[in-house]
């Protein structure tokens, strides 16, 4: 059953130290920002998360890692021009950095959600991203055995959800979200509005509410213009 969480310290008041966090996104598109910054006030630390990019500017994950909160960063995009917290911590030696291809990325997050131990895929053979990992030649091509990611928690941004905590997404918004609420322990979804049950017609489901265990409405969002516009 769905939970609706009155606000979004709630939603992520839970969280511990140490634990492994699925962040939506694809730079600021799809990021819950407001949800990231409600778990910097919260105060949890020794993070890893995943996310396609290590943060934008003065919000959302990149307040997270301003504030020495994370202590690792799984991501296939790590360095922007404005991933300057990023890039101090890791010269400072103060966050781990695993690159990892962002096919390779989405494809690890999916197979984890369906349950799928591990899959063979040909990026990145022959590079310094294979190392250690476990090769076979299959039919004449060479390839590269990845294991799936699973989080303790996602937190992801929709656009409507239902009672049911059935989602919709908006636009360049649905990105990375689909698939993560599925490879969580606990998937927290920041989004627009609640509606009602039927609401939303069944054929525009995204997310289906069984792999969501908490909604919010936060207080006061902005909307990306990746969102508004694209």
């Amino acid at each position: 059953m769905v939970a609706i969480s009155p606000t979004v310290e709630a939603a992520v008041a839970d969280i511990p130290d140490g634990a492994t966090i699925l962040v939506g996104g694809f730079g600021t598109a799809g990021q819950p920002v407001e949800l990231l910054e409600a778990l910097v006030r919260g105060g949890a630390s020794g993070l890893t998360i995943v996310n396609n990019n290590a943060g934008n500017g003065e919000v959302g994950l990149a307040a997270l890692i301003a504030a020495g909160r994370v202590r690792k960063i799984i991501c296939s995009f790590p360095r922007q021009h404005d991933s300057h917290h990023f890039d101090a911590a890791y010269r400072a030696g103060a966050i781990e950095l695993e690159l990892v291809p962002q096919g390779n990325l989405a494809e690890r997050i999916r197979a984890a959600g369906a349950g799928i131990g591990a899959f063979f895929t040909p990026t990145g053979y022959g590079t310094p991203l294979a190392e250690g990992k476990e090769v076979r030649e299959i039919d004449g091509r060479h390839y590269v055995l990845e294991l799936p990611i699973r989080a303790d928690f996602a937190l992801i941004k929709a656009h409507v959800a239902d009672e049911a905590g059935n989602l919709t997404y908006r636009k360049t918004a649905r990105n990375f979200g689909p698939v993560m609420a599925t490879a969580a322990t606990t998937t927290i979804a920041q989004v627009s509005q609640v509606v009602p049950r039927g609401g939303i017609d069944p054929e525009n489901v995204v997310t289906p509410g069984i792999f969501v265990d908490r909604v919010v409405v936060p207080a006061t969002a902005t909307e990306p213009h990746h969102e508004e516009d694209q």
